[in-house]
This record gives structure tokens, sequence and C-alpha cells, in this order.
């Protein structure tokens, strides 16, 4: 382990002593991934309707044949609701109440995910069964880095001398969001167990920003960048109505947190761990002018 990347540091023997259960050693052992996934879902607002986004997402992410088990995480002030109020799935669904709602419990490694791959959503993603499955045949190749749909990228802002945060469409990008990503279950452990406290307490504190944590963390012990999966404009029910109470990007604040977690994390490592990609993946034969009935992901063309 000291002697192959990433190196011993960023592999915590607490964790296992087994090189296989890591992310970074499949293809040096000969071995790969299991093949099935653990959805973990951020629960923030009551489930008072069949239509909310939260329990149609259960419904496209159970139809997966990957899809092991589902995990709520409680996050909400406002009691559990009833089972009666899930829908019914043939995969299992676990609902965690959280002591500690905070933002950094979404990425904490709890016993019950046993799978290698950990599909990370917020309850407003969008995401069909096909994109769900492409998503996790692309992280299979890929174990080591962050897989997924939302792209947003970082620059070096000259005029005041710090690093900025973008969300504009260029074809470029250093992070892929954890509101709709696949990743290692051992990302979980090392975000909780790896970073300094007053980092995940700044994160808790703002409600924000824990997802480029993850990225930083990922790219800082990869060296490499996350991967983007096929184009996909809209990945949140609430950007289309982005005044919404519950959206967050409805808040004028959110957007100058993310720049200054961008300067507070980039302290902390002492550099900046994200590297910029231009490499996107798209299922074959994608918005090729041939017939539907010849693709393998046919949803994904209609999104």
């Amino acid at each position: 382990m000291w002697n192959s990347l990433p190196g011993g540091l960023y592999v915590l023997p607490q964790f296992s002593t087994d090189a296989a259960v890591f992310p970074f050693y499949y293809s040096s052992l000969g071995k790969s991934p299991s093949q099935e996934f653990t959805a973990v879902i951020q629960a923030v607002t009551p489930l008072q309707s069949q239509l909310q986004p939260i329990v149609k997402l259960v419904i496209a992410v159970a139809k997966s044949k990957f899809c092991a088990q589902i995990i709520v995480l409680w996050n909400c002030d406002k009691p559990l609701p009833p089972k009666s109020k899930w829908p019914s799935t043939t995969v299992p669904i676990t609902v965690i109440e959280g002591e500690r709602k905070t933002m950094s419990s979404r990425f904490f490694p709890h016993d019950v995910i046993l799978t290698d791959a950990v599909l990370s959503l917020d309850e407003d993603s969008v995401l069909s069964t096909n994109e769900v499955d492409f998503a996790f045949i692309v992280w299979h190749s890929f174990p080591d880095r962050i897989v997924g749909y939302p792209a947003r990228s970082h620059y070096w802002d000259g005029s005041k001398s710090r690093w900025g945060y973008t969300s504009k469409w260029t074809n470029e990008y250093s992070m892929v969001l954890t509101g709709a990503a696949f990743y290692h279950r051992y990302y979980h452990y090392l975000y909780t167990h790896y970073l300094p406290t007053n980092l995940l307490t700044m994160v808790d504190q703002m409600a924000n920003c824990e997802d480029i944590l993850m990225n930083f963390l990922v790219s800082a012990v990869t060296k490499l960048p996350p991967i983007k999966v096929t184009q996909k404009k809209q990945y949140k029910e609430t950007m289309m109505q982005q005044g919404s109470k519950t959206s967050r990007w409805a808040d004028p604040d959110h957007f100058s947190q993310r720049q200054t977690c961008m300067n507070s994390f980039s302290g902390w490592f002492g550099y900046m761990p994200l590297l910029h990609s231009q490499m996107r993946l798209d299922p074959v034969l994608f918005k090729d002018q041939v017939s539907i009935l010849r693709k393998k992901y046919r949803d994904i063309e209609r999104l």
C-alpha cells in the first residue's frame, strides 16, 4: 500500500487491511468492484405527496438492475413518515434518521452500505433508470473516481488573487456534484475520518459545499479529475422554479459561500487538487441519426 498510489496516508488501516476493498487496487489485483450499488438519498423536506420528486426518484432508481438497496437519510426537521408513504419497490428501502442533521452526515460511512458503489442523490434530482444504469457501468470501469451528471468548474481569478467557482456551461469541468453521482463507499470513510473537524464544521454551519469538499478529497487522492457522463441540462426539479423556498439555488448567498469554500479548502490542502477535464462519456450511438431500436439506453435521448 505504501509503495503504490495513492500511498499509505490515504489508505486508512482502520477501514480495512485488505487491499481488495479499497477503490485503488482493483486492476493491480485483477479484481473488479461488486456489480451492485447502494443509493443514498438526502431528504430535507417532509414527504407529503406521492408526486414529490423524491418518490419519482426512488421508483426510477429501484428499477435499475444494479440497485441492491436504497437508503434515505432523513435530515428533515419533521418526523419520519410512515412506511406506507414510501413507494413499494422490489429493493429494500431503509430510512435512517440522523442524530445530527448536518450536510456532512450524508457522507457518513453507515454500516448498512455493503456495496462498493454508492449512488449519492439529492431528493430533487431528476434521473431515469437508463441514466442510473449507464452511469454505474461507467463507474465500474473507473471505481476510484466520482462519476456522474452535474458538472461544475473552478478557475483562478487573477483580479482578486483567489480561486473562483463557476456553473457556466463550457467544454471543461473539474467537479461532478454529488447530487447525482457514483463513487466508492471508502470515500465516505475518508471524508468522515481523514478531513479535519474545522472543514466539516464549516460545511455544516453553511449547510453548503459538502459536494465541493468531496471533489477536493477524491481529486487529492487520485490526482485525477472526475468523469462526467452524458449531457444533461436539467438535473434538478427545483432548477425549473428557482424561486421555490426549498431551492438552495434561489439563495443569493449560496454562490458566494461556494467561492469562499474553494479558497478555504485549497488553503487546508495546501494547493488546488481539482483538475480540469474535457472528457464526457456518452452511450454508443448517443444522438446519432439511427433507429432508436438500435440504441441500448433509449430514455437518455429524450431527456
